[in-house]
């Protein structure tokens, strides 16, 4: 047996090993960087990350809040959207007045008619409808034009300038302007601010907030069941105030009756040659 006792036992062995797996971290690990005096910078926040986030959090609020009154509105016009089931939904707005009325009775330019209705919504009417492609027009236009224009699907907004302020007036521009079908015009003296006409159907309401509007315009925009001529045009860029001027005084004896004595049966619904 050995007199001396060997120095690499177990427990040395362990020890080396240790010592020699801490050096081969330190070589591959990276170091702390270290500011001025040896002292460790401090650690960097990622703010550019951060604020990237912020505003994707921060747009998505933004859209939150300008779509959902927009997705509301729509859910509560759904009752008044058409369909072969729910076929004339105006029948579901409170104030909305209906009379049948025949069609293409059409008058001449120089003719005027006794309609029974102010503004009127049915009945004998110019040869030449209004254009009616999302038309406001500044100026008063003759009723018989317009009322063809309700013949074709369209819907005529109509308001008393002595009874509503601008800021009605821009409110109810930003349901026409531009869209298919409608038109809008002042008519001085009709009893009502503001009065909506579709063909046999009028709605008269007192500003431009009333939820009915939107209702009404949902109900019988180019409603197939509730006018005469479904797929007639709306477009008539030969159409103007000044060479078809509104005449407020009341049509005299010789005006056309409702019944419709006197007019011509339509034969097409065209532009008029140079349109």
């Amino acid at each position: 047996m050995p007199s001396g006792s060997d120095s690499r036992g177990p427990n040395n062995k362990s020890g080396a090993k240790s010592a020699k797996a801490i050096k081969a971290a330190n070589k591959g690990g990276r170091p702390a960087k270290k500011g001025k005096g040896g002292v460790p910078a401090p650690r960097q926040i990622p703010w550019l990350t951060i604020g990237a986030g912020a505003l994707v959090l921060a747009l998505i609020a933004v859209l939150a809040v300008n779509l959902w009154p927009k997705v509301e509105e729509q859910q509560a016009l759904e009752p008044y959207k058409y369909s072969s089931e729910n076929k004339d939904p105006s029948d579901k707005i409170d104030g909305v007045l209906k009379i049948e009325y025949p069609a293409g009775q059409h008058v001449e330019a120089t003719q005027r008619v006794a309609y029974d209705q102010t503004p009127p919504f049915g009945g004998p009417h110019d040869s030449t409808w209004a254009n009616c492609t999302g038309t406001v027009y500044a100026d008063p236009i003759r009723t018989e034009n317009a009322v063809h224009s309700l013949e074709h699907g369209a819907i005529w907004i109509s308001y008393n300038p002595d009874l509503v302020d601008q800021d009605q007036i821009d409110s109810l521009a930003t349901r026409v302007n531009g869209k298919s079908y409608m038109l809008m015009s002042p008519y001085p003296g009709q009893s009502s601010p503001i009065s909506l006409q579709s063909w046999g159907h009028r709605l008269e309401v007192d500003n431009a907030d009333d939820e009915r509007i939107d209702q009404f315009i949902t109900a019988l925009n180019q409603n197939p069941n509730t006018y005469p001529e479904v797929g007639a045009s709306c477009s008539n860029p030969l159409f103007s105030p000044e060479t078809s001027p509104f005449d407020p005084t009341a049509p005299g004896p010789d005006a056309v009756p409702m019944d419709g004595a006197g007019t011509t049966a339509a034969t097409d619904e065209q532009i008029p040659a140079g349109g």
